[in-house]
């Protein structure tokens, strides 16, 4: 979808001011969502590799406690884990999970199923039996990794492990792993406390009912694309590529199908709206948040200079994964971590105003009762506070 000239002359300008305040109210930042439900949808759906971030990312977007979060994942079963996008996990509305699995889910399993293929000897058909014999299994009674391995001996096969040929490792995670891809099992209930992932695999029909069924890959990517605009709009073709790790043609159809609208950026960079958001949105007030490691906000765009400025390499280790950050009105001013004792410190990283402080503490103050003691660790600590960082890591997720 490329604009001409005369189209160019038409579009409407995004400017970065602009683009930081529908991040405050798009992503449920300035004003929080009423439900947990909400919040998920907010950001079309977060990030979950890490347990704990979608506590994290679900708090700071309704102010959510962590029984209500448990509740809509385990309770009522209204957001659901998938292996998705860039085969990461995600945690996506119910409602969204048919589009996903047909479209970005389908890509990544295609992807698993081709690679454990090649490293058992080409062997396809062994692949699929070792899939049905895991499937019959979590269909007969549900179970963490280490259960199904001791209950399907075929899943203890050690081959060469994924990326280091001289390793031997059992088959099992990645047998499961294409599972989840697939969309046949889900994460069910987490063995573990909720800032661990232990996950009961279950077969999807078990969790939630009933099978949900799956789109094709053109109308899934088109729904995806639809609700990122939403959230995220305006965006790029490459941040969309990025973004749902697809091609770009898959990208330029599901645009052209959802009717998205163009758009430039402050810098003349062609964009795209979604085609019932074409009018300015502005936000009247001062803004504060502390989100997590890779949360959906930070990571939402491959292009980050409007909202992350020059601050990248304190904040983002080499793999592109970034820490946890704090916003002051649509822009990134630093990290926050724990201490020993739980409490929250935000952590700048240059000179802040008086009134982004105050607020920046109030949110720290607010999220360290909301830890009540309790200690998270990241996987993701971000070099400017690496080697200061306490017991507890910094308090977030994937």
């Amino acid at each position: 979808m490329a604009a001409t000239s005369g189209m160019i002359e038409t579009m409407r300008k995004v400017t970065d001011d602009e683009r930081r305040d529908r991040i405050g109210l798009r992503h449920a930042l300035a004003t929080a969502a009423p439900g947990v439900e909400d919040a998920v949808r907010a950001v079309t759906c977060l990030h979950a590799t890490e347990a704990s971030s979608i506590y994290l990312s679900a708090y700071a977007r309704s102010r959510a406690d962590r029984e209500s979060i448990s509740d809509a994942l385990f309770g009522r079963r209204t957001v659901v884990r998938q292996l998705a996008m860039r085969r990461t996990v995600f945690a996506f509305p119910v409602d969204l999970f048919a589009a996903a699995r047909g479209s970005a889910s389908a890509r990544v399993a295609r992807q698993l199923t081709a690679r454990l293929a090649k490293d058992v000897g080409d062997d396809p058909a062994w692949v699929a039996a070792r899939c049905s014999e895991a499937l019959a299994a979590i269909r007969e009674e549900p179970g963490t990794a280490a259960q199904l391995r001791t209950r399907v001996p075929s899943l203890n096969t050690r081959i060469a492990a994924e990326g280091r040929p001289t390793v031997l490792a059992p088959v099992g995670s990645r047998i499961l792993s294409v599972l989840a891809a697939s969309g046949a099992v889900v994460r069910g209930e987490n063995a573990g406390r909720w800032q661990t992932s232990r996950p009961v695999w279950t077969a999807v029909e078990q969790w939630l009912g009933e099978d949900p069924g799956v789109l094709d890959e053109r109308e899934g990517y088109r729904e995806l694309v639809r609700r990122w605009l939403w959230s995220f709009g305006p965006g790029t073709e490459d941040d969309l590529v990025w973004w749902l790790g697809a091609t770009k043609t898959a990208v330029r159809r599901a645009l052209d199908d959802v009717g998205a609208a163009p758009a430039l950026l402050e810098d003349g960079t062609p964009a795209w709206l979604h085609p019932d958001d074409e009018e300015e949105v502005r936000l009247d007030g001062d803004w504060a948040a502390l989100l997590p490691t890779l949360d959906p906000t930070t990571m939402g765009w491959r292009r980050r200079d409007f909202y992350l400025g020059d601050h990248g390499p304190h904040l983002f280790d080499g793999a592109g994964n970034a820490g946890p950050t704090a916003w002051w009105n649509g822009r990134i001013v630093g990290t926050w971590t724990q201490q020993a004792d739980g409490t929250v410190e935000v952590v700048a990283i240059d000179p802040l105003p008086r009134a982004a402080v105050r607020a920046l503490d109030e949110e720290a103050a607010k999220l360290t009762a909301w830890f009540d003691g309790e200690l998270v660790a990241t996987g993701y600590v971000p070099p400017l506070i690496q080697g200061r960082v306490s017991r507890g890591g910094g308090a977030s997720g994937r």
